[in-house]
């Protein structure tokens, strides 16, 4: 079973990476990029276990460990 984990910073919240990058790709030659928002791709791979229990383990480690759910979201998929 593996859980893929999306953790984004909030809108409003500065992102400077993100700006960094999209100043970059402007020198680059790509002046249509208007906003870059960066984040983290965490993919986590669990012992077999019901769906629902899985879910919840993600949920809290999210919570607990691999987002600042101050100024991040999250969002996973368990497959």
């Amino acid at each position: 079973m593996r859980a893929k984990v999306y953790v984004t910073l909030k809108n409003g919240i500065l992102d400077p990476q993100g700006k960094a990058v999209q100043q970059s790709l402007h020198h680059l030659g790509y002046p249509a990029i208007k906003d870059v928002r960066l984040g983290k791709y965490i993919e986590i791979e669990l012992s077999s276990m019901p769906l629902e229990d899985a879910r919840k383990q993600i949920d809290e480690m999210c919570r607990k460990l691999l987002a600042n759910t101050v100024i991040e979201n999250f969002r996973f998929e368990v497959e």
